[in-house]
């Protein structure tokens, strides 16, 4: 699985690496062996090491994982949307190896406001994150500065997207 995000840093890129593998446990379970996570730092160079390994290892099933950036139009497919968005050529590669996330990963951190609130914990503003049925409809900008003014004050700092604050706030909490 070839993935956007953990920054220009080793450090950052294992940090994801480890985070998505929890996250997957499962899932990677179930396909041994040759699973494996590669964390690519930008979207670009996500794309460009998924074609890669697809010319260079054709007989992996290779996946892309990035994020949608902006919505989707229901009648888009990931690879419509990925063509037409980012203009990448994803001829000749399969539908079900191109996945699209989220607009920005820092949704799925403000859809459990509990668990921020326990990572940050004293002076972390839990009413200054956007509350909505619908997060995926929240601007990415409007998540970012809510993230960030909900954090100034904390002890661990303003939330900075690839900035380490200690451990991945999954793994923080019991069970």
């Amino acid at each position: 699985m070839y993935m956007e995000g953990g920054g220009d840093s080793k450090e950052g890129k294992a940090r994801l690496r480890e985070g998505m593998a929890e996250f997957f446990r499962k899932v990677v379970a179930q396909k041994k062996p040759g699973w494996r996570i590669v964390a690519c730092g930008s979207r670009n160079g996500a794309h460009d090491a998924f074609r890669n390994a697809n010319r260079t290892s054709p007989e992996n099933f290779n996946v892309l994982l990035v994020d949608s950036e902006e919505a989707v139009a229901q009648a888009r497919s990931p690879r419509n949307h990925l063509q037409q968005r980012d203009g990448w050529d994803l001829n000749g590669v399969n539908d079900d190896s191109i996945h699209l996330m989220i607009r920005v990963m820092e949704t799925w951190i403000v859809a459990d406001a509990g668990a921020v609130a326990e990572y940050y914990q004293q002076h972390f503003l839990k009413n200054a994150l956007p509350i909505a049925a619908n997060l995926e409809g929240v601007e990415k900008e409007r998540i970012y500065k809510a993230l960030e003014h909900a954090t100034a004050k904390t002890k661990k700092g303003k939330y900075h997207k690839n900035r380490p604050r200690g451990r991945f706030i999954g793994r923080d909490r019991p069970g």
